[in-house]
């Protein structure tokens, strides 16, 4: 487990400690400040509420449901109990538990966390997360991310999947018709990954505005989201159509790839196949 507790370690803002850890795994370069700053800060929030939550936001439902798994293990949640660091680091401390346990009914306990952890708080959002840090992360942190994916996947093809999907995912409502519901509830819907089946980050709004030739208001998300659609409507819901048809394929791929979570995979893919149905009707 002492990976799990290395990789925590390089989620974090970056200092000597992180710069070892690196060293010692073998990953390219070193942790930058400045690059951390983009990717976790700007870009990817590495927190389970922001991806398998239904508000796509800090905080809210998602995060409360993480802090009350902290405390049915009777433990205090941090101040920040669904990070990507707070997470890999009590799974490591679950299972060293598990390991150390000579009672065979409590040590069953310990592993019934472990997997209820992995799979519940962590396999629910984490692989579609680390797709997106490959594609726009710098080499090191790249590297960081498949490493991590690896280390996750064999850790639940050890343990095996769970009973049910991740209740995260089974609470988290479809993208909303905004013919039915309104626009700021689609909005809010498109960049909650859980209900769209896509990561959209900063950088991808860049990029469709750059292929439609649009002028990009600098802001939040959904700032810059809504001033894309309100200069070219056709071509921006065009354009994240098809990114959502990406996105599907992306997800059924990793479905065929890990047996362990493709129910998982399948959900995701289902969500963002009828994100982009819904955004091609839109578009007509």
């Amino acid at each position: 487990m002492e990976l799990f507790r290395a990789l925590a370690a390089l989620a974090e803002p970056p200092g000597p400690e992180q710069v070892r850890i690196g060293a010692v795994l073998g990953l390219p370069g070193s942790p930058d400040p400045a690059q951390y700053t983009e990717v976790f800060l700007f870009q990817l929030y590495p927190y389970a509420a922001v991806h398998a939550g239904a508000e796509g936001m800090l905080g809210g439902e998602a995060q409360d449901r993480v802090a009350g798994f902290w405390r049915a293990l009777h433990r205090t949640p941090p101040a920040e109990p669904d990070h990507l660091t707070s997470l890999l680091a009590l799974y490591a401390a679950l299972a060293d538990h598990e390991d150390a346990e000579p009672d065979p009914a409590r040590r069953l306990l310990w592993g019934r966390s472990r997997k209820a952890l992995l799979w519940e708080h962590l396999a629910c959002w984490v692989f579609p997360y680390l797709d997106k840090l490959g594609e726009i992360a710098p080499p090191f942190y790249a590297a960081w991310g498949e490493m991590l994916a690896a280390a996750l996947r064999a850790e639940i093809n050890t343990v095996g999947p769970g009973d049910t999907l991740p209740l995260h995912l089974r609470a988290a409502p479809p993208l909303p018709d905004p013919r039915d519901g309104g626009s700021e509830a689609f909005l809010q819907g498109l960049l909650a990954p859980a209900r769209s089946g896509m990561v959209l980050v900063r950088s991808d709004l860049t990029r469709a505005a750059r292929a439609l030739g649009l002028g990009l208001r600098m802001g939040e998300r959904r700032f810059a989201l809504t001033s894309l659609l309100s200069q070219d409507s056709e071509g921006t819901l065009g354009w994240l159509a098809a990114e959502a048809s990406a996105w599907e394929q992306r997800h059924l791929t990793r479905e065929a790839a890990q047996a362990a979570t493709g129910e998982i995979a399948r959900f995701w893919a289902g969500r963002a196949g009828t994100a982009a149905a819904l955004l091609t009707a839109l578009r007509s």
